[in-house]
């Protein structure tokens, strides 16, 4: 089969597969929805600290307040007054949305530094086990690496597998900015790999953003690799489910919604991270120009409109991938809904022939990360479409925004 498409009877014989699956799943692994308690994390309790300090007397403002109200909170105070607090309370401030972003990396790199000081301690702890201390050891290398010069850390949460956000480029002064959203098994523990470095979210985030200073040397970019959700680990329950996209979409549009500037935000969504994405949709900041998924398995709607966004819509998917042998339907609240690049979805549908495999999307040299790099500038006359004359790059403005600094 050539087309994206597929046929009323293939859909029958996914569906029944995929039933099939869910009851393995259920039987094997359980209902993993339902979750234990656990008691207060660090960053839960820097955020209850910052509920309860003062600074001059004063009180300071709700953690939750909306990021405009913080971002004045900020400015009205001087470098040193900014400096005390993210000291006192760096896990809170690290990760508060309103704070400002230079104030936010510093934080965050005294909270690793915390983090990193504690694991050094548990590697010499006689009541861990070996696997324990060694486990010790490999997190405090983590934190150590994302504490290296040159590494700025808008987001950082030391909890389990942990959760992280990092800025490429200068994202206070951007004029257009791109974020990439990953899928399963993303976690602060596989942000970065040596091997096969364009598959993890590092290098993915990291290879746009030296694409987009390629494809427009002039244009002042920002790339954001957004680990700051729990995502699914594994092929499980909670990949069929949409559990972790819809908290994941609560995180994503706090961040959107923070972020300075007024530049034009592109997301760009792999895997999984394409359902976070499909139910971040309805709320998407109107500068959102731009929403780009690869090798997804659905984004919870039957086409397009659905999404009810006013970004542009983008889906790829390379011939290699095994994602199209997914069953593309949601049935009981399991599965993601319609295949994004079959022709009655609406979205425009990018060439992504030189990729490979589903983590592949991001390699140098590939129609899709080439096609990327022009949706992050705005070179919207400049990206392949994957059928001749569909009408992908139809209707659209802004083409020539990419040289500009």
């Amino acid at each position: 089969m050539t087309s994206f498409d597929t046929s009323p009877q293939l859909n029958v014989w996914r569906a029944l597969l995929a039933l099939a699956v869910v009851f393995v799943m259920l039987a094997t692994t359980g209902w993993t929805a339902v979750r234990g308690h656990r008691g207060s994390t660090a960053l839960q309790a820097s955020v209850s600290a910052w509920k309860h300090g003062y600074l001059h007397g004063h009180r300071l403002p709700d953690p939750d307040a909306g990021p405009a109200r913080l971002a004045r909170f900020f400015a009205s105070l001087g470098a040193r007054d900014r400096a005390l607090l993210a000291h006192r309370y760096p896990l809170a401030v690290g990760n508060m949305n309103g704070a400002p972003v230079a104030l936010r990396y510093q934080a965050n790199r005294i909270a690793l530094g915390r983090a990193r000081a504690a694991e050094s301690e548990r590697t010499h702890d006689s009541r861990l086990t070996p696997a324990g201390q060694q486990d010790a050891s490999r997190r405090m290398h983590r934190f150590g690496e994302l504490m290296a010069p040159g590494r700025h850390i808008l987001a950082f949460d030391p909890e389990g597998s942990g959760r992280v956000a990092e800025v490429f480029g200068d994202l206070a002064t951007a004029r257009r900015v791109s974020v990439v959203v990953p899928g399963v098994d993303t976690d602060l523990f596989t942000f970065r790999k040596s091997y096969r470095p364009y598959t993890a979210l590092y290098g993915m985030a990291r290879s746009l953003y030296t694409a987009e200073r390629a494809a427009a040397p002039r244009a002042r970019t920002a790339v954001i690799a957004w680990a700051d959700y729990t995502a699914p680990s594994g092929l499980g329950v909670d990949a069929a489910t949409a559990m972790r996209a819809e908290e994941g979409a609560v995180r994503l549009n706090k961040l959107l919604r923070a972020l300075p500037g007024d530049a034009p935000v592109a997301l760009f969504c792999h895997s999984y991270g394409s359902v976070v994405c499909g139910v971040a949709a309805r709320e998407l900041p109107r500068r959102v120009t731009d929403l780009a998924v690869a090798a997804s398995p659905g984004m919870r709607v039957r086409n397009a409109a659905q999404l009810r966004t006013t970004a542009h819509v983008w889906a790829m998917r390379d011939p290699t991938d095994w994602i199209r042998d997914v069953p593309y339907l949601e049935l009981g609240g399991l599965g993601h809904g319609a295949d994004p690049v079959s022709a009655g979805f609406g979205a425009r549908v990018l060439a992504a022939r030189e990729a490979k495999g589903h983590a592949g999307y991001f390699e140098p040299g590939t129609d899709s990360l080439t096609n990327f790099a022009a949706i992050g500038v705005g070179a919207y006359d400049s990206v392949r479409c994957a059928r001749d004359n569909d009408g992908c790059r139809a209707h659209l403005s802004g083409t020539t925004t990419a040289g500009r600094a």
